[in-house]
């Protein structure tokens, strides 16, 4: 069986997120909202991780959060949007198609949300997937998140305006998750 782990980003891991980013399929980029024309290059990508390594859990513009099977990063979900102890707003992402459409993104999910509620002391966890993409909807469910509504909006600086569904999490529910 695999060992499902996640940990803090680490420079390491710099590369296979910008690896992520710039050699998936631009089909599978665009069936996640992503607007390719907005895509960063290479240096700044990893000036972007780099400058996020750098600053104290309070400053930071973007958390993120490496999923591991059997030690080895597979993915990595982030939060950005931070309000420190208010909200924040979280993406999931599994690298490697091998492994996504088997249930391990609720699992890696569930792993990761101590790390959002406790660092940022969150009253409020929010996801807006783009609603045309069921993974993660799907995965979000699964989780305990419950549906808020659906609309249309530009979700994130590297996307295109699209239908998504808002996702959240309180506190309160976040603590009595199985």
């Amino acid at each position: 069986m695999n060992s499902l782990s996640v940990r803090p980003l680490s420079e390491a891991h710099i590369p296979l997120i910008t690896q992520y980013w710039l050699g998936s399929d631009p089909a599978f980029l665009q069936g996640m909202g992503v607007d390719l024309d907005k895509m960063p290059g290479q240096s700044e990508w990893e000036k972007s991780l780099l400058e996020q390594l750098s600053q104290p859990i309070p400053d930071k513009k973007s958390y993120c959060i490496i999923w591991q099977v059997d030690d080895q990063a597979v993915g990595h979900s982030n939060i950005n949007k931070i309000q420190l102890g208010e909200e924040a707003y979280m993406h999931l992402h599994l690298w490697r198609t091998n492994l996504r459409q088997k249930g391990m993104g609720t699992d890696f999910v569930k792993l990761t949300l101590p790390h959002f509620f406790e660092n940022y002391h969150l009253k409020t966890l929010y996801c807006e997937p783009y609603s045309l993409n069921p993974a993660p909807n799907k995965t979000l469910e699964k989780v305990g998140f419950q549906f808020v509504k659906e609309y249309v909006t530009t979700p994130g600086w590297l996307n295109f305006e699209q239908p998504v569904n808002l996702w959240e999490l309180s506190r309160e529910r976040f603590l009595s998750l199985p």
